[in-house]
């Protein structure tokens, strides 16, 4: 199995977290709820990719963030892939909750972090949030 290293940013506006769900244009977990995320390339920072693919898939600006904390990294193997996700997870407070989404995304919800569990989500999203919200308080 190949490994792959990616980041899943959360966005927090007041006391919400913002869940994506990821459109029927993208390669893989077609109509899931998740962060925002993407592929860390060879020898690149986790946090300027994080930050990168906020304004890409949201619209929130750097300028508009505050990282909050970095959760622990978390291993999602996708047998149907042969790829083992290894999940950079940070959390990030905005100061808009204005989101503009790209193609990647089909719809967003602002929810509270433990209304997390009653959604479809991609695997391993929850403890990725909650290893966040750890270090965060």
């Amino acid at each position: 199995m190949r490994k792959v290293h990616v980041v899943t940013s959360f966005v927090m506006h007041k006391d919400r977290i913002l869940i994506l769900r990821r459109s029927s244009r993208v390669k893989t977990m077609k109509h899931k709820w998740a962060g925002i995320s993407g592929y860390i390339e060879h020898g690149e920072d986790a946090l300027e990719r994080a930050y990168r693919e906020i304004e890409e898939e949201t619209g929130i600006t750097r300028a508009d963030l505050r990282l909050v904390s970095t959760g622990r990294a978390v291993e999602v193997v996708d047998e149907n892939n042969a790829t083992i996700w290894i999940v950079h997870p940070y959390l990030f407070e905005s100061s808009s909750d204005e989101v503009r989404l790209d193609w990647e995304h089909d719809s967003y919800l602002w929810i509270r972090p433990g209304e997390i569990s009653s959604l479809d989500t991609v695997p391993m999203l929850k403890e990725a949030l909650e290893s966040c919200l750890y270090k965060a308080y």
